[in-house]
């Protein structure tokens, strides 16, 4: 063995029932230094136990047999030792029933299960170097901001107040963005129903009376080089060209309306003086001043269209979250400026006053603003009034028309991106931040909020989604403590979102690099650059250590300390592999640490049990998978491989973004070879789940099983 291990087997949480002699067996062939049990290592006496037996015997390595390693991690964290956990509890004591019939075998199979699980937590610790990191050297913690509405001007001021200076570039003569034109705001406090005078002015004042930020207004980005604690930011002023180190970057660019040329012609928005969007709408009433129609005379009769063209295949297809409490806030300010006898009428498709919001709702309904839940089909000439809008009433399934003076068109938000150039990032995957389908900045939308795929670089406020001034805030808030999460964790060569802390770094054999760059293009991160030759080059602290480079390898080139190709190769290859006459197959699971090996824990907590042929090995990220895996369980005799992870396409759930897709590409090409070698390519399946999905696990796993009973044994087994 490569390090002098301690093997710990708890024996509480009625982990005494399991057969300790097969884990002290396995131990004892692997040459551990120590093997001892206790009844609860994860105890004050557990730890000191182990403690006191580092510094006795000079152990390097410690294996915890005990319960998931998802659990207690603060526990087993000892200082310059390599650590692995072994799920006894949940792969064996909690998922797997002995006296279930259905298994002539039942200590067979036990015994085998425990001893399979121990040997690979040893053969991971035996191949395992202890990770040490990769600093940066001189790392620059100064924060960017790219934008100076109320998004960058929250980011700004809450990374200076946490001790940090701060560069804020804003591309116009002045802060504040959309604010400044707002003259009233959306509640956000108890009770929700006033609307707040702006506060913009003293946002702005305290940005620019704060020593820790350095304001640049008229100027945009010439360009971001580098990675995270060592980029380089060019920023393009009137009068030339600023070059500044910062460490992370938060993307404040906000929101414009979007295009009005393609509102629908019947709207007859730009023909007609008496449509307008919502916006100039706002700008009208902001003036403070009675609104007028265009002849002069006092406007009494308002309608409201709400979720223009977000069922129209040519328009806007998603809703913008924000517009109808814009609405309900433009209804009560033109109440109060033109009285309450005006009269107001919304025509909606769905409204969306979530949460507190509704109480708004509410409230504009008491006051008798009137809705009316359908479309404008058509507008002519009134007899009174200068318009005649006509639309039917889906609750009422009838045909409505009255006249108005106005018809305020809502439209909607997208995000300010793409054709400003905004970032300009020197990355070989483009200058901008990878999109979504409406060109919102991609991230795990549901886990990690104000991520992107370039490490280091937060999207914040109506950027990244949709949102109010209030959320913009908080928004904000949590993207600079992101940003000051990246400075901090390059600054130690660690990890960040989802691996947050791993020291581990890919590490290249460019020896026997072919340059075939597929490293460099699957890469969700930008982790990696290109030589004039094509020869990958790192930048260590953009990778998030998923090792999606390792899976895409064809030469098998690239590894980590504490996770590499032979080391899941050898795990695989330590199985017990029972003889094709014992009739007891086996099947290897291989699954993602992220929501599928947090299901099978809930599935064990649960105590729902799993097939005893089935044996477990996580990898970091499926587009970790490299094939010669595949080939190496077959060649072992495994009988079926089963690929778990996260759900792929539009709404992916996948912590490192295209893992799942990658590996089911590749498993697409397998069972072409699976053919030629005459074996049945059903003995491969790709299955997506989510963590929520625990309950049906066992029961994958049985339908999959029975399509192998339909099989002979594999031939390989000898």
């Amino acid at each position: 063995m490569a390090h002098k291990t301690g093997c710990y087997i708890c024996t509480g949480c009625g982990l005494d029932a399991l057969p300790m002699d097969a884990i002290t067996g396995v131990a004892s062939k692997k040459n551990c230094a120590v093997v001892k049990d206790h009844e609860k290592l994860c105890s004050k006496e557990g730890q000191e136990l182990i403690k006191a037996d580092i510094e006795a015997e000079g152990l390097e390595a410690i294996c915890i047999c005990a319960c998931t390693g998802r659990e207690h991690t603060d526990k087993f964290e000892f200082p310059g030792k390599l650590v692995e956990r072994v799920a006894l509890r949940e792969r064996a004591l909690w998922s797997y029933d002995p006296e279930d019939d259905t298994y002539d075998e039942a200590e067979d199979c036990m015994e085998q299960l425990v001893g399979d699980y121990v040997r690979f937590g040893l053969v991971k610790l035996e191949l395992s170097t202890l990770p040490l990191g990769q600093p940066v050297e001189e790392p620059c913690k100064t924060i960017l901001v790219v934008g100076g509405g109320i998004t960058g001007l929250t980011a700004a001021q809450d990374a200076a107040n946490a001790g940090y200076d701060v560069v804020l570039v804003e591309k116009a003569d002045t802060l504040g963005g959309w604010a400044l034109r707002f003259k009233k705001n959306i509640p956000r406090n108890p009770p929700y129903v006033d609307y707040l005078e702006p506060d913009i002015q003293e946002k702005i004042a305290k940005v620019e009376g704060n020593d820790r930020i350095k304001v640049f207004l008229n100027s945009t980005m010439g360009a971001i080089a580098g990675m995270p604690g060592k980029y380089e930011a060019t920023i393009k002023k009137a009068d030339g060209e600023e070059v500044l180190p910062v460490g992370a970057v938060v993307q404040a660019t906000g929101w414009k309306t979007y295009d009005t040329a393609k509102l629908n012609p019947a709207l007859q928005y730009g023909e007609n003086p008496g449509v307008m969007t919502n916006i100039e709408f706002e700008d009208l009433l902001s003036k403070g001043e009675k609104v007028v129609r265009p002849d002069g005379k006092p406007v009494e009769n308002v309608i409201f269209l709400q979720g223009t063209g977000s069922d129209e295949e040519d328009y806007l297809p998603y809703c913008s979250n924000v517009t109808d409490m814009v609405m309900l806030k433009q209804a009560a300010m033109f109440r109060e400026l033109n009285g309450e006898e005006t009269n107001v009428h919304v025509f909606y498709k769905d409204m969306r006053t979530p949460g507190h919001y509704e109480l708004m709702y509410k409230k504009a309904q008491k006051e008798n603003v009137i809705f009316i839940r359908g479309g404008v089909e058509e507008i002519g000439e009134g007899d009174e009034r200068p318009m005649m809008v006509s639309g039917m009433d889906k609750l009422l399934n009838e045909p409505v028309s009255m006249e108005c003076d106005l018809l305020v068109v809502a439209t909607g938000l997208v995000p300010q991106v793409v054709e400003e150039n905004a970032l300009n990032l020197k990355y070989r995957q483009g200058p901008e931040l990878p999109q979504r389908d409406f060109g919102f900045p991609n991230s795990h939308f549901i886990c990690f909020p104000y991520e992107t795929q370039r490490t280091g670089i937060y999207a914040a406020g109506a950027v990244r989604s949709p949102m109010d001034m209030g959320q913009a805030c908080d928004d904000a808030s949590g993207a600079a403590l992101k940003a000051i999460q990246a400075v901090e964790a390059a600054a130690k060569g660690m990890a960040v979102h989802p691996r947050v802390g791993d020291l581990t770094l890919p590490d290249f054999a460019l020896q026997r690099c072919t340059q075939c760059k597929r490293c460099t293009e699957e890469c969700p991160f930008g982790a990696l650059d290109e030589d004039e030759k094509g020869t990958p080059k790192p930048n260590p602290t953009r990778c998030r250590r998923c090792g999606t480079c390792m899976g895409a390898c064809p030469e098998r080139i690239i590894s980590f300390e504490n996770y590499s190709v032979r080391m899941i190769g050898d795990m695989i290859k330590s199985m017990s592999m029972p003889d094709e006459f014992d009739e007891m197959p086996r099947i290897l699971v291989l699954c993602c640490e992220n929501d599928a090996l947090p299901a099978m824990d809930m599935a064990a907590a649960n105590r729902i049990k799993f097939n005893p042929y089935v044996r477990m090995i996580t990898l970091r990220c499926l587009g970790s998978l490299n094939l010669v895996w595949i080939a190496d369980a077959l060649s072992c005799g495994v009988d079926g491989i089963y690929v778990i992870g996260c759900k792929f396409g539009d709404d992916y759930q996948c912590h490192f973004v295209k893992g799942s897709e990658l590996a089911n590409t590749r498993l697409e090409k397998v069972s072409e070879t699976l053919e030629r070698l005459l074996l049945e390519p059903e003995r491969i399946r790709f299955d997506e789940v989510s963590i929520t999905d625990y309950n049906k696990l066992p029961a994958m796993m049985d339908d999959f099983l029975e399509k192998l009973q339909e099989f002979d044994p594999n031939p390989y087994k000898d």
